[in-house]
């Protein structure tokens, strides 16, 4: 492995770890519904379990509802029971055909909870980003050590600075996404 590799190799795990970080994201609730926050929902059908998403259409035609269309109607006991489960704070209705999840109001500790989990989640994304970067460097010391492919001192340097300026940027994203988040939560 090369240097360049090695940098190449930080930044697409880096993107990967702010990728996961927006997708923790999307399923902590904002005052609107998203279909999103039913992402981590499995269902057991046929003995397996499902993601909710293959075994029914979810949609949200309103700000505060989420629907549930399933395919297979025998299916809605299940889909209810994973819902509750899951311990989203929704409450399951159905009609025989589909599942209503209403959204509730958020209350002003409500929403403190909310941005203290995307706070805890942006810090597992640095975390994460910074593990990266620590694993990197150490990769490119560990070339410097290797008697095949001898890489400078200088050019570690270089290449560690790099790997620095990637996890700048990338904890930089995270913290834009966290203030995007905190922002929707906040906003009544």
């Amino acid at each position: 492995m090369t240097g360049k590799e090695v940098v190449s190799l930080c930044k697409d795990k880096m993107g990967k770890a702010v990728e996961a970080t927006k997708y923790k994201f999307a399923s902590i609730r904002a005052g609107r519904a998203s279909v999103s926050m039913l992402d981590g929902i499995k269902v057991e059908q046929y003995g397996s379990e499902m993601p909710l998403n293959q075994v029914g259409s979810v949609s949200a035609p309103e700000a505060r509802l989420l629907v549930i269309d399933p395919w297979d109607k025998s299916l809605i006991a299940k889909i209810e029971k994973s819902i509750i489960a899951a311990n989203l704070g929704l409450t399951p209705n159905n009609d025989g055909k589909v599942i209503r999840l209403v959204m509730p109001e958020l209350t002003a500790d409500r929403r403190k909870e909310y941005v203290k989990m995307a706070k805890s989640e942006a810090e597992n994304g640095k975390v994460a980003v910074r593990n990266i970067r620590k694993d990197g460097n150490n990769d490119l010391k560990k070339l410097l050590k290797d008697k095949e492919n001898p890489i400078s001192e200088d050019e570690v340097k270089n290449l560690e600075a790099e790997i620095q300026k990637l996890t700048d940027a990338h904890i930089k994203e995270i913290d834009e996404l966290f203030a995007k988040k905190e922002k929707e939560i906040t906003t009544v």
